[in-house]
């Protein structure tokens, strides 16, 4: 039982995290490959870093702005997180991440909408636990009003 609440608070703190600095970003261009569509994804990976840094830093502030009121995220138990369970992770001084690392990032953009799937290395304690090791995740994110905000996020964890 503590390790599922563990998970499910690791997941709500990771569904603020977005992804960390990516080391490798993968474009898959669609037919009319626009530059502006090049330009999106630079500010969504610029996104991902400022995430990443947020999260090591436990910026409950910034998970605040960044996820919508609507933003729901699926644990790699199936359990369903809202935006109000990612602050809260944050708040708690219970959730430590020590390092992250992120590689074979993909963004696609659809419009006002980019999906980004990627891999993450984690070294992290909850509760005392540890939390340690691969995960894959997907995100997406909306710009709503100028601005990017994460609507959705799943993660899996991986071997």
């Amino acid at each position: 039982m503590v390790t599922n609440k563990c998970l499910v608070l690791l997941w709500s703190a990771l569904t603020a995290l977005p992804a960390f600095a990516a080391q490798h970003v993968a474009v898959h261009p669609r037919p009319n490959f626009q530059s502006a569509d090049q330009d999106t994804i630079r500010e969504i990976v610029d996104m991902e870093r400022q995430s990443k840094e947020a999260t090591l830093h436990r910026d409950a502030e910034f998970t605040r702005r960044i996820l919508a009121e609507d933003y729901v995220a699926i644990t790699p138990l199936g359990q369903v997180t809202t935006k109000e369970d990612a602050v809260s992770a944050r708040r708690s001084s219970q959730l430590r991440y020590e390092a992250m690392n992120v590689t074979d990032m993909v963004v696609r953009i659809y419009g006002d909408t980019a999906v980004v799937t990627t891999r993450a290395d984690v070294k992290g304690h909850q509760l005392g636990e540890d939390f340690s090791g691969p995960y894959r995740y997907t995100r997406i994110w909306v710009r709503r009003n100028g601005h990017w905000q994460t609507v959705s996020y799943q993660a899996t964890v991986t071997q």
